[in-house]
């Protein structure tokens, strides 16, 4: 069995600057500019570069082939991989310099994925570790490990088998990872490890996280600033879980009206949190508004005004009149661990600014006092609006699938984020490259309402170009935020993206399209060639809800990869509801980004199941062991000869994994694994 290496490069330094999804992206750009001309040379490289992350729409191509001559006179010298790498490195040091300096942003606020910047702030690591201990010292596999010391590194070589991550999402979002699919030996070869992260990746994704820059092999590897990253997203998702009208009804209190209903449920919980500190900030007498988590809290006075209007039996008018800010910043302290915060920090961050830390500290305080009142005229108006406002399971879905993506734009509130527009055209860009016009589009924020409606004209335009069932459906609608057609659009796009994934791994296919019959017929032959008797009708059939045929589904792609001993019969609800969260979890292990819930299995969603079987079909057709088994099982489903299929095979792979780059949801986690028998 063949472990995964990854793309490696003599310099460690250099392979130290990169992810290894990054160096995947890179590599591949670079080997398809040699194929074309049988070499890479330094005239190629201004329109090559002017379409990566961190150059494009910063520097021309004209800039950057004057910033090549300086160091590359000759436009003709032939360049390898690792000279490839340090131009790359260089133009982003020089473009980051053009914007005014690249910052370290590293927080719960921005995702934390840059390539410049890699040190990591040992006051947040402190913090992780501290939250770890809290919540996982007594879990009965990782308290022989835990707690761990804050001041050393310990954390980063128990991150190594993916346990404690896998565990840590399931603290902040309970119920996430079926933990019968984690692989808990004492000692785990590179296979098991792989699998935990490809798990924790896949699951870390279906909660919100943004891992699009990072792979399995990062988290192997332990690379601190992209572990403490996604750490730091993971615990923020935990602390701000119960800022949305769902969970605390009571926050309706900040608004004076229902007018401003909507507006509030648009908040992301961030924005949520800060509106809420200056709601009671404001009442107790605090004269300027609280805008961020880091400057406008340094000198701690917004803390005591805060704590004096929350907590009054632990609080003192003394800690306003200490003029010392770090003096301040520790009573501040003192009187919040009186409310049994956890403390997340100490007075050092307060003055410093620490953005992290200071928004878990706040949350916290929310957590633990929020200081609102079960006024019954609001927890009414709360309780009466319809069902679709709330999170529905398809919006929930639609929402995790879009931020997956990688977009510039994070999502919090689908249909309201989607209603300029822009968000869409955006996932439009990635599913379809090239074809949104952004001339023609208007950035956020958009005061002018017309501009609104072109955005969505577009969106409406480009989903026809698609073949897109919009009849009767104006951009207006999306504008107006009707949630049906929104839901609609969007499940095309979504279907339409994993369609032309699965179309590009289809070798034989000769361009010919797939279809929902084809994905259907594929599963039903893998099962059957498997020698198992479970067939299904279609997409809506109800004997889906055992989940007997998804395990064996999964089995018959990946025979070790399903624990039959931890499987039931499926006949009850109970049953039924244990198979659905073990098919789950054991489909992100095996590396298929999916983003249902064991209700969707349940109630035989068909929408969901769909897509649960075309990620499946998806990560199978993607793995080279036996890719001309399946080849021929595909020919089979779609009455291709498998003659047809070992043909195409050997030629256009390398095409594929040029096009695998620039495709939507090309799973970073999958695409770190190699299986071998």
């Amino acid at each position: 069995m063949s472990g995964f290496v990854g793309v490696l490069v003599s310099d460690q330094w250099l392979q130290s600057q990169f992810t290894q999804v990054e160096l995947r992206g890179l590599k591949s750009k670079f080997l398809s500019t040699k194929r074309e001309t049988g070499h890479v040379m330094v005239g190629d490289l201004p329109p090559l570069m002017g379409k990566l992350k961190g150059l494009n729409q910063v520097v021309t191509e004209q800039e950057i082939a004057d910033i090549l001559a300086e160091s590359y006179p000759d436009t003709t010298h032939e360049l390898d991989f690792e000279a490839f790498l340090r131009v790359y490195l260089d133009l982003q040091e020089k473009a980051a310099t053009k914007l005014g300096g690249a910052k370290n942003s590293s927080s719960f606020l921005k995702a934390t994925t840059t390539t410049l910047l890699h040190t990591i702030n040992e006051s947040e690591k402190e913090s992780y570790v501290v939250h770890i201990n809290n919540y996982l010292g007594e879990d009965p596999f990782l308290k022989k490990y835990l707690p761990l010391d804050p001041t050393t590194n310990e954390l980063f070589n128990l991150i190594t088998d993916g346990v404690l991550l896998c565990k840590l999402i399931n603290v902040a979002v309970p119920g996430t990872i079926d933990e019968r699919a984690i692989n808990t030996k004492g000692v785990l070869n590179p296979w098991e490890r792989n699998e935990n992260h490809t798990l924790c990746l896949n699951s870390a994704k279906a909660i919100g996280c943004t891992v699009v820059n990072i792979g399995t092999q990062d988290l192997v590897e332990a690379r601190p600033h992209l572990v403490l990253g996604l750490i730091s997203q993971i615990i923020k998702i935990q602390l701000l879980a119960d800022l949305n009208l769902k969970k605390t009804p009571q926050l309706m209190e900040l608004v004076d009206d229902s007018k401003d209903v909507e507006e509030l449920m648009s908040l992301a919980p961030e924005k949520m949190l800060l509106k809420w500190m200056n709601f009671h900030l404001k009442k107790a007498g605090y004269k300027k508004p609280i805008t961020n988590f880091s400057s406008d809290l340094k000198d701690g006075e917004a803390y005591a005004y805060l704590l004096n209007a929350l907590a009054p039996e632990h609080s003192s008018s003394a800690t306003l009149e200490i003029k010392d800010p770090g003096e301040r910043a520790k009573r501040v302290i003192e009187q919040a661990e009186k409310l049994d915060c956890k403390s997340f920090l100490n007075p050092k961050d307060i003055v410093e600014g620490s953005p992290n830390l200071n928004l878990a500290f706040v949350a916290q305080i929310f957590q633990h006092r929020n200081g609102l009142s079960a006024d019954n005229e609001n927890l009414t108006l709360s309780q009466m609006m319809p069902d679709d406002i709330q999170d529905s399971r398809e919006e929930r879905a639609f929402r995790l699938w879009i931020n997956s993506l990688g977009i510039v734009t994070y999502v919090n509130n689908l249909f309201e984020d989607v209603r300029n527009g822009w968000v869409l055209l955006e996932v439009l860009d990635k599913v379809s490259p090239g074809s949104v016009n952004w001339k023609q589009a208007t950035k956020p924020p958009i005061k002018m309402p017309f501009r609104k409606v072109e955005n969505c004209n577009q969106v409406i335009e480009v989903g026809k170009q698609l073949n897109f069932s919009l009849v009767n459906v104006a951009g207006n609608d999306i504008v107006q935020g009707n949630k049906k057609l929104i839901v609609a659009y969007l499940w095309q796009l979504m279907r339409f993206n994993i369609l032309q994934l699965l179309k590009n791994l289809r070798f034989h296919s000769q361009g010919k399209e797939i279809s929902d019959s084809d994905i259907l017929n594929w599963a039903n032959n893998k099962v059957k060639d498997s020698g198992k008797s479970s067939q299904i009708e279609s997409f809506k059939d109800k004997n889906l809800s055992s989940g007997i045929f998804f395990l064996q589904l999964l089995s018959a792609v990946q025979p070790r990869v399903v624990s039959w001993k931890l499987v039931t019969k499926g006949e009850t609800d109970e049953e039924k509801k244990m198979n659905a969260t073990y098919i789950i979890s054991v489909a992100r292990k095996l590396g298929c980004s999916v983003f249902l819930l064991p209700e969707d299995i349940m109630e035989v969603n068909q929408k969901m199941i769909l897509t649960l079987t075309a990620s499946i079909m998806y990560w199978s057709l993607q793995q080279p062991a036996g890719s001309s088994e399946q080849a021929e099982s595909l020919a089979e489903a779609s009455e291709v000869s498998a003659d047809d299929a070992a043909s195409q095979n050997g030629e256009d792979r390398s095409s594929v994994a040029e096009s695998m780059s620039n495709l939507a949801v090309v799973d970073d986690a999958a695409s770190d694994i190699t299986i071998g028998e």
